[in-house]
């Protein structure tokens, strides 16, 4: 009996030691996405106990994401949060929420930011923890400067991380201070796939001239932009977050390896 007993009590030791204490939630569209953003990089660097759970979809604005169900997946994983100690969702959008994207596009002055703060309330409510991130950089060159289109919507993100107490990870600014020092030819080891001979040459003038599009598209296959990520850059931009994760949230420093 006391070997039957002394059994039982190693187990439910052993189940508490390997019971993830927390969760990462990650909500966005593709520069955070498995495929083309920096997710996975990120979510590698997280410590074994948590667990690392990437939601993000490619072309996704905050309307989308929500209208097309996405969100609605979220929020069912969140019903479940008594199994972790604490769930931290991160939230990052403005690529998609630009103008000329028609079903995605939101109001920069009112919806955008309206949207965000829905987000965070939501996260809130269901006893979770939300963080904003503001939008990744885009990769893309004129006479040597790196173009930034993006400004009003990293903005408009850390407004909203100020108006409602929440934590912000200001990956714009960082991003974009990191491929400025690059310069267009180490910037564009960053894609998905290599640089086309046109862009290469125009790289070496300080340029970012607009990609061919490949003669046959293949659906899946990688294509090079100045967006998207592949390896080499998931795993830069990822651990960009982690060390921003761990100094904008300090429960989560020793969960993380930046």
């Amino acid at each position: 009996m006391k070997n039957l007993i002394l059994t039982l009590l190693l187990a439910c030791c052993a189940t508490a030691q390997t019971a993830p204490p927390v969760r990462i939630i990650l909500v966005g569209d593709s520069t955070m996405a498995v495929r083309s953003g920096y997710g996975p990089g990120f979510c590698a660097l997280v410590t074994p106990e948590v667990t690392c759970l990437n939601m993000a979809e490619g072309g996704r604005s905050t309307s989308s994401y929500r209208a097309e169900g996405s969100w609605a997946q979220v929020m069912e994983k969140l019903k479940d949060g008594g199994s972790y100690s604490g769930t931290w969702v991160l939230i990052q959008f403005g690529h998609n929420d630009q103008p000329g994207k028609p079903g995605r596009s939101t109001i920069l002055a009112t919806e955008f930011p309206a949207n965000l703060r829905r987000y965070v309330e939501e996260v809130k409510g269901a006893g979770a923890h939300p963080v904003l991130v503001t939008p990744l950089t885009r990769r893309s060159f004129r006479a040597g400067k790196l173009q930034d289109t993006l400004a009003p919507w990293a903005e408009a993100a850390r407004k909203v991380a100020a108006e409602t107490a929440t934590p912000l990870l200001d990956l714009h600014t960082e991003s974009m201070a990191a491929v400025e020092k690059m310069g267009p030819i180490e910037a564009n080891s960053l894609a998905m796939a290599p640089p086309p001979e046109s862009v290469m040459e125009g790289a070496l003038e300080g340029n970012s001239p607009a990609a061919p599009k490949p003669a046959v598209a293949n659906p899946g296959e990688p294509v090079f932009d100045y967006t998207h990520l592949g390896a080499k850059g998931a795993d830069y931009f990822g651990r960009m977050v982690a060390r921003e994760l761990a100094a904008a949230v300090p429960k989560l420093k020793d969960y993380l390896r930046p």
